[in-house]
């Protein structure tokens, strides 16, 4: 993070509205977030729409650490938003989330 950036944390509620194997979308000022609770643990949080054609995130299957998504099978990275499913499409914006004391924080890095 540069002198320039700044982080914008909001707090989005219990982190038990995200079922443990699933995703759920929310919108962090502008922008719109997909956060996950994989099976192995943790949190997640990508930018919400799939690069290639617009498609849910939030609504795409978990398989291990990556997200599928539902409209062309694309798979992302939970981790870091990297396309690991080649085809072209760009990677997506991976953003922290956090589990403070049940309440789950995203924090977006802004210009």
């Amino acid at each position: 993070m540069t002198a320039s950036d700044e982080a914008v944390s909001v707090r989005l509620g219990p982190v038990d509205q995200i079922p443990v194997g699933e995703g759920r979308a929310f919108l962090v000022g502008d922008e719109p977030v997909a956060v996950f609770r994989p099976r192995s643990g943790g949190l997640h949080a990508l930018r919400a729409i799939c690069p290639h054609r617009g498609g849910p995130l939030a609504d795409g299957l978990l398989d291990g650490e990556v997200v599928m998504c539902p409209l062309h099978n694309h798979r992302f990275e939970l981790a870091s938003g990297a396309c690991v499913s080649g085809g072209d499409v760009d990677d997506v914006a991976a953003y922290s989330a956090d589990d403070d004391d049940g309440e789950l924080v995203v924090s977006l890095v802004a210009p």
